[in-house]
């Protein structure tokens, strides 16, 4: 084979760069790890720290599950949604990317709304994070987990803009797959939220 030059005869120095869409996927990936491992931090606090009410409100007294149900629903429900954007992203029907891309983001604002009335209701009863070391460690990973998806839904207009101004291209294309790996990372982490803190006050 003359001429030919078998690709594990180059030294590793002189290969070529890999191609965008496996920097991009690997990137990312290492992306959702460091956050997966923040929130494992935050979960590790508030186990340590759930019990520490200082005297006061427990969990049991200040959780509303039926309110909590609701805002489930919504982040689930938008989960569902996401993958039907990837559907109409696989198939190339902008049309439909933009009707589910708008549902999903209706869902997640109503998820983030809620989230807010209910800090909101906290806050008026004077139940804040300075109260004690089991609200200071509710209020972080509630509270970062509702600015994660704060910036989901800010991403998600910035791809819809993109969209409407480049089309589906594939790079446009990787940042919509990127974004649906991140939603449903979150929904993952709020099932995580929602047993352990708010289920688990019943236990």
């Amino acid at each position: 084979m003359s001429g030919a030059v078998v690709e594990g005869a180059i030294p590793i120095s002189q290969r070529g760069p890999a191609s965008t869409r496996v920097v991009v996927s690997y990137g990312f990936w290492l992306f959702l790890l460091s956050d997966i491992v923040i929130f494992s931090g935050l979960f590790a606090a508030y186990a340590v720290l759930s019990q520490r009410t200082a005297g006061g409100p427990t969990g049991a007294q200040l959780f509303d599950l039926r309110h909590v149900f609701i805002e489930t629903s919504c982040l689930l429900l938008s989960s569902f949604t996401c993958g039907l954007c990837m559907i109409a992203l696989e198939r190339g029907s902008q049309r439909m990317l933009y009707l589910w891309s708008a549902v999903t983001f209706a869902l997640g604002a109503s998820f983030i709304a809620l989230e807010l009335s209910e800090f909101l209701t906290l806050f008026s009863q004077g139940v804040n994070p300075t109260r004690s070391a089991f609200l200071s460690a509710f209020f972080a990973l509630v509270g970062t987990h509702g600015l994660h998806v704060t910036v989901g839904l800010c991403w998600l207009v910035i791809m819809m803009a993109q969209v409407a101004t480049l089309g589906l291209r594939p790079k446009i294309k990787r940042r919509l797959v990127c974004f649906s790996l991140f939603w449903h990372a979150l929904d993952l982490v709020w099932i995580g939220v929602f047993t352990i803190v708010y289920l688990g006050v019943r236990t």
